[in-house]
C-alpha cells in the first residue's frame, strides 16, 4: 500500500491527532535524552553533544512511529529498509538545521537549560510540520 493510500485510510483529523501525538512523544524522547546527556556530561561541548544525542534518539523514535502508524509502510527487504531510513534522515537534515537554529538562538537569548529546551521544542514543532510534507511526498511515497 502506498503511503498516500495508507495516510488516507486515516481521517484527516485522526491523522493530525496521531501525528501530533507521535511528534510529542518524539519531542519528549529528544529533549529528555538531551537533558540526561547534559546532566551526565558537563565538559567541553556538553550542549552540542547533548543536542546530537537528543536528535539521534528523537529521529529513531519518530521514524519507527511514522513508518508503522502514520504511513503504514512496510519494507520489502533489509536493503529497502536501509534506503528508506537513509532517505528519512536526508529529508530531516533541513528540518534538523531549523530545529537546532531555534534551540541555539533560544540558548543564546535565555542562557539556561529551560530556555534552550523550550526553543528546541518550538523548533521541533516547526520542523515536524515541514517533515511530514517531505516524508509524504518523498520518503514513504
Amino acid at each position: 500500500m502506498s503511503s498516500t493510500a495508507a495516510s488516507m485510510s486515516l481521517s484527516r483529523s485522526r491523522l493530525v491527532f496521531w501525528y501530533a501525538t507521535f511528534a510529542a512523544i518524539s519531542i519528549g524522547a529528544n529533549l529528555g535524552s538531551q537533558s540526561l546527556a547534559f546532566h551526565l556530561y558537563r565538559g567541553p561541548f556538553a550542549i552540542p553533544l547533548s543536542v546530537c544525542v537528543g536528535t539521534g534518539v528523537g529521529l529513531v523514535v519518530k521514524y519507527l512511529l511514522d513508518k508503522a502508524w502514520i504511513f503504514r509502510y512496510e519494507h520489502q527487504s533489509v536493503a529497502h529498509g536501509v534506503r528508506t531510513f537513509s532517505l528519512y534522515v536526508v529529508m530531516g537534515l533541513g528540518t534538523t538545521i531549523l530545529f537546532w537554529s531555534v534551540e541555539f538562538i533560544a540558548n543564546a537569548l535565555f542562557h539556561g537549560e529551560a530556555g534552550r529546551l523550550a526553543g528546541g521544542a518550538v523548533g521541533l514543532v516547526i520542523g515536524y510540520f515541514t517533515k511530514y510534507q517531505l516524508d509524504k511526498r518523498f520518503t514513504f511515497a
